[in-house]
């Protein structure tokens, strides 16, 4: 079998920065206008990807390489977005992940890489012993106390210049501030180099007992009450230890502590509360079931350490300090929705806490944490776009972190730029806080619940906002579908634009107002329109039809769109050529686009080529379809003619005027001798 097309351009699809996925511990249609999040994940349907894994690595031409679903989102009119992590000959792929977008039928529309499709390193031999790997991970670690280095797993790492052999070395240990860590370090395999490293324990801060009277979801009856409640979210007292799961709280008659931190159950009461409006956040605003979109809550721990002046989330739970003297617990709402976010961010894109990543990670939690403040609206903690602003960590009564204007907590960044990813995740957070503030509330100065705002913009663009509730739809759709693990400010404003079409449609006010946001904070620009391209749908003419833009304009499999010149264009130098590869696959490409009410016999015109290696008079092994709207139209096998000269088609659209419709072109080849269908000049007559 020969593969002809290898080391084909693939034309732009999605290609995105430094990639690591950090090791965890145990929408409607485009056009109508819905209002919805994803469904929470079916565990069932997450099954059945699972058991198509190995035929999708086959279809997607991943040799060698193993396929395991990390997450399933489902959208009401039947499409799936499937998120998978791969091996390679056994060896698993560090940042490998990515995103298969499939349509209602099943069919792969688009894929979402993580920085490239190819994860074959240049030798799966090692050059270093994995104790040499252990020693780079014990100096990389900052751990003062039980540290060890375990692990050494050999692993292939997506680096920014290719595919490299490493080992992941885990240090685990208790720094000087009683903060536990769990260290990963990346070690070239090869030079034993420390290529990065990245912490599973997510750092928060706080200073007291805030949420007032409550009601309290508990369990139990009387005389024998527990701190858990029905979604399985429970809290514990660590009685000042940092090790262990600490004693879930009792009370006889199911009033919980008196609102003094001297009383150990106040503290309880303000995490068990944050712990359950960040579920009923999630579950009712965001069609999130949990952290882990499997219907289960998280454990609290409190009262860890000795006047340990912080709080943390370690991938299974959250854990709060007493603060100074014991006295001061760091309970507050905003930091369980913080840091409990950073949970549904390592289940979901897994971003990278380093680089652009680490600070869309960040922000991530400040955008949700604020999101179960205002869903909360406890009259103790007014909602607003300030973070932190009652745990008084500056001493002066100033929050953290401000949204409406990040820069002015003397080190956040108000806008994007080049240099951004250089900086500590919690300021190179500070353009999309500004990006979600300014898409909810608009620029320039205003009031609200009492607090007084006034929020610029990078490019002196006016900004009206859209509702804070729509922007952590949107923000949550772009999360959980279109991002992966190294993603950057780039691909978040390509999301955005696609979450907004799905959920409110092309065209919408909705993604006019988060692409312009996006603007606002100097994201780079996106191909990606409101108008146009893939996410919900069209809205346009057709574009880029005869492909000389490479992928713009349309979405499908890596490769089929190139200048390669193993097969001629018809004009110019690219063309789509689907086919060619000898080997058993299927390729696509699609595009939607809209037909005018006002248009007269409208049609579609595209030109077609055809070569076989088959020597077959009969049976047609190798195939081809040109589908509008799911439903084939034309369709073409190793059997067709023409052979070696393109061809004129054309298809009939007066069905479908005043509607968007989508072409999809896709072929499937059986597992030897070539069939080559290419595809030039693609236009509309309307």
């Amino acid at each position: 079998m020969n593969r002809l097309k290898s080391g084909l351009a693939t034309g732009g699809l999605l290609a995105l920065a430094l990639a690591i996925s950090p090791a965890i511990p145990a929408g409607a249609a485009a056009g109508g206008g819905h209002d919805k999040a994803p469904a929470p994940e079916s565990q069932s349907l997450k099954a059945t990807e699972q058991s198509r894994a190995a035929a999708t690595a086959s279809a997607l031409g991943l040799k060698d390489e193993a396929l395991t679903v990390k997450s399933v989102i489902a959208d009401p009119n039947g499409a799936t977005h499937v998120r998978y992590e791969r091996t390679i000959n056994g060896l698993r792929v560090v940042g490998g992940d990515f995103v298969s977008h499939k349509d209602a039928s099943g069919d792969v529309t688009s894929v979402t890489w993580n920085i490239r499709k190819d994860a074959t390193p240049a030798s799966f031999s090692p050059k270093i012993a994995k104790s040499t790997a252990q020693a780079a991970g014990l100096a990389a670690a900052k751990a003062t106390k039980d540290e060890k280095a375990a692990g050494g797993e050999l692993v292939v790492f997506q680096s920014a210049t290719g595919p490299k052999l490493a080992y992941e070395v885990i240090t685990e240990g208790i720094k000087a501030d009683q903060t536990p860590t769990r260290l990963h370090t990346i070690v070239d395999a090869n030079t034993g180099k420390t290529l990065t490293s990245w912490d599973d324990i997510k750092e928060g801060t706080g200073n007291g007992i805030f949420v007032g009277s409550v009601t309290l979801a508990t369990s139990g009856s009387a005389g024998a009450y527990t701190m858990q409640d029905t979604h399985g979210n429970y809290t514990t007292d660590l009685n000042q230890a940092t090790t262990g799961n600490g004693t879930t709280f009792t009370d006889a008659d199911d009033v919980w502590g008196t609102g003094s931190q001297s009383n150990r159950q106040s503290a309880a009461v303000d995490a068990h509360y944050g712990a359950g409006k960040t579920y009923d956040y999630y579950n009712t605003q965001l069609g999130r079931a949990g952290i882990w979109n499997n219907g289960t809550g998280a454990r609290s721990r409190v009262h860890y350490g000795q006047n340990y002046v912080n709080a943390f989330w370690d991938g299974t739970q959250m854990t709060y300090g007493d603060g100074a003297g014991n006295a001061a617990p760091l309970v507050e709402l905003d930091v369980a929705g913080h840091e409990m976010s950073h949970g549904v961010t390592e289940n979901t894109a897994g971003l990278n806490y380093t680089g652009d990543a680490g600070g869309l990670n960040e922000a991530t939690s400040d955008i949700f944490g604020t999101g179960v403040e205002w869903y909360a609206n406890n009259p103790s903690d007014t909602p607003d776009y300030l973070i932190g602003e009652e745990i008084n960590i500056n001493g002066n009564g100033t929050p953290l972190r401000y949204m409406d204007k990040p820069s002015k907590d003397g080190a956040s960044k108000d806008c994007w730029s080049s240099s951004l990813g250089g900086l500590d995740p919690h300021y190179s957070s500070g353009p999309l806080n500004h990006w979600y503030y300014l898409a909810s509330e608009g620029s320039g100065a205003k009031t609200i619940n009492g607090v007084s705002y006034n929020s610029p913009t990078c490019d002196a663009s006016t900004v009206t906002g859209i509702t804070h509730q729509k922007v952590e739809k949107i923000w949550y759709r772009t999360l959980s579908t279109y991002l992966t693990s190294s993603s950057n400010y780039a691909a978040a404003r390509t999301g955005v634009i696609k979450a907004a079409k799905d959920l409110y449609g092309a065209g919408s006010a909705e993604c006019t107002a988060v692409d312009k946001a996006m603007g606002a904070i100097s994201a780079p620009a996106s191909t990606e329109t409101c108008g146009t391209g893939g996410g919900g749908g069209g809205g346009a003419a057709l574009t880029n039809g005869g492909f000389e833009s490479g992928q713009t304009g349309w979405t499908g499999t890596a490769g089929p769109i190139t200048n390669n010149t193993g097969r001629p264009a018809r004009t110019g130098s690219w063309k789509m050529w689907l086919g060619g590869n000898g080997t058993a696959g299927s390729e696509n490409e699609s595009q939607t686009f809209a037909v005018p009410a006002t248009a007269t016999s409208p049609t579609l015109t595209y030109y077609i080529r055809i070569d076989t290696s088959e020597t077959t008079t009969t049976s047609a092994y190798d195939t081809a379809t040109v589908q509008i709207n799911g439903v084939t139209k034309q369709s073409y096998s190793n059997l067709s003619t023409p052979k070696a000269s393109y061809v004129a088609k054309t298809i009939d659209l007066t069905a479908y005027k005043g509607t968007n419709v989508t072409l999809k072109f896709a072929d499937t080849e059986d597992s030897s001798l070539q069939t080559s269908f290419v595809i030039d000049d693609v236009s509309t007559n309307f």
